[in-house]
């Protein structure tokens, strides 16, 4: 959901999976706004994998080269 507006969003992401976490690596972060609802503390979220809806607490981070990452610990 979004933070200000409550709404939910679906986006199409590329990811990697190990485990109970999530990679979710942004593409031209700068020209979109849905991974900032993740930054400082993160939030929650919800993902479809393998058809499946998962839950889990997302954290965005920027590097200093500007790419930005959001990292999903998936809950159970």
């Amino acid at each position: 959901m979004g933070r200000r507006s409550g709404r939910t969003f679906s986006t199409p992401v590329a990811f990697r999976r190990a485990a109970g976490t999530v990679t979710i690596g942004v593409q031209f972060p700068d020209a979109k706004l849905w991974w900032r609802n993740f930054l400082a503390e993160g939030g929650p979220i919800s993902l479809q994998l393998d058809g499946i809806d998962r839950t889990g607490h997302a954290v965005a981070r920027r590097d200093e080269a500007g790419q930005v990452t959001v990292t999903v610990r998936l809950d159970g």
